[in-house]
């Protein structure tokens, strides 16, 4: 089995007898049905698989639409169903890059296999895109009400500020169950992984692009929609799969992770480049930040930066001093970020980020400042370590 899924496909069918086969073995693709006819309007880049019924038309004219077919630039695959197919269709078939015939009868499994087998003919004589490098940084909270959320998506923004492409940061939610990302940005959570079940895991770039919401210019949000079962319900390979293919399709890509374990979860640190642990300024939450930061080490193999939230002056409460939260993590911290209470406040209330309503704000000067240091250094992603048995024949 490869790793193409028929979710989100755009299928062109030529033939009413095709149409049960969106209910059945091309569940979740796009599926348009059509006459013969449609052949001659058909442009580069309409659909991704054509299907034939080779029954659904007089043999000649069939064999002459298909005969079209060849002059048009990076066709898509073509598969004909049916039974002993005519000379002529035979010949015009020979002429197309990617086609082939499943004969008559034939159950879903075979009509499936052929299609995957088209897809991955077609993909293997594309071009292959040069030297796309991203780079994944993961945010955790020490505790709950720490601010991860907020430091993750202040840093996609302030990542998408920086770029001048369009869709060239993904911020992506891995709280599946009850993640606020959406809720903050005023976003709808559009990435229905768990109505998906198992085929989930067959994902690839296309769908990944219809389960996008975008936030803004430059920023792309993947989230869940809020389901109690989503951690129960969604597969480990399938969020790996999301994650692949998020680093293979964007610059950036920022993830605000849960800070309790899951199946996914080593595989997801171990794949990212910057880990930051979100710590306030309480002695609880410094430790468990420093006892966070020792796990993420000793499992995932690479040092995470802890980053001090709401820091504010002594003035306004008891809260430790840097060099005391230091002394309690036993290690420097690699950021602080002030605390703006009405800023926040104000942007969640609103929908979007800080940057977008109170730009001059100390939150949105601090998480700059380490955004800069963070991109001055050198990328260590290693690939996501997708499970053999997601991608095996």
């Amino acid at each position: 089995m490869s790793n193409w899924s028929l979710l989100g496909r755009r299928v062109l069918a030529i033939g009413d007898s095709l149409a049960p086969l969106s209910r059945g073995p091309l569940f979740g693709a796009a599926m348009e049905v059509a006459g013969l006819d449609r052949l001659a309007d058909l442009r580069p880049g309409m659909t991704d698989l054509i299907l034939i019924d080779a029954d659904s038309a007089e043999p000649a004219a069939l064999a002459a639409a298909v005969a079209t077919l060849a002059d048009i630039p990076a066709l898509p695959p073509t598969l004909f169903l049916g039974g002993h197919l005519p000379v002529g269709l035979v010949r015009a078939l020979m002429r197309l890059p990617h086609a082939d015939v499943v004969e008559a009868p034939y159950t879903n499994e075979q009509l499936q296999n052929a299609i995957y087998a088209l897809l991955d003919q077609a993909a293997a004589q594309a071009p292959v895109a040069s030297g796309h490098q991203s780079r994944c940084w993961t945010v955790l909270g020490a505790v709950g009400g720490a601010g991860a959320t907020m430091l993750s998506i202040e840093i996609a923004s302030a990542l998408a500020a920086k770029s001048p492409r369009d869709s060239s940061v993904c911020l992506i939610d891995l709280h599946l169950a009850d993640g606020a990302c959406a809720a903050y940005l005023g976003a709808t959570p559009a990435m229905g992984l768990a109505q998906f079940g198992p085929a989930a895991e067959r994902m690839d770039a296309a769908l990944l692009a219809a389960f996008a919401s975008p936030v803004s210019k430059g920023l792309d949000l993947l989230a869940c929609p809020r389901d109690p079962t989503a951690f129960s319900a969604i597969s480990r390979e399938a969020v790996l799969r999301i994650l692949e293919i998020a680093c293979d399709s964007y610059d950036h890509v920022v993830l605000d992770m849960p800070r309790h374990r899951h199946g996914w979860t080593l595989e997801a640190l171990s794949g990212s480049d910057e880990v930051l642990v979100v710590s306030e300024l309480t002695v609880p939450a410094l430790l468990a930040a420093r006892a966070l930061s020792d796990e993420v080490e000793a499992a995932a193999a690479l040092r995470p930066r802890i980053v001090l939230n709401r820091l504010a002056s002594r003035m306004f409460g008891p809260a430790p001093s840097t060099a005391e939260a230091e002394k309690a993590l036993q290690r420097k911290a690699d950021g602080a970020i002030s605390s703006d209470w009405e800023a926040a406040a104000a942007s969640v209330n609103l929908g979007g980020a800080i940057s977008q309503h109170r730009p001059k704000s100390k939150i949105v000067r601090d998480v700059g400042g380490l955004v800069d240091r963070l991109l001055a250094e050198r990328g260590r992603r290693a690939p996501l370590a997708v499970p053999a048995a997601s991608r095996a024949a």
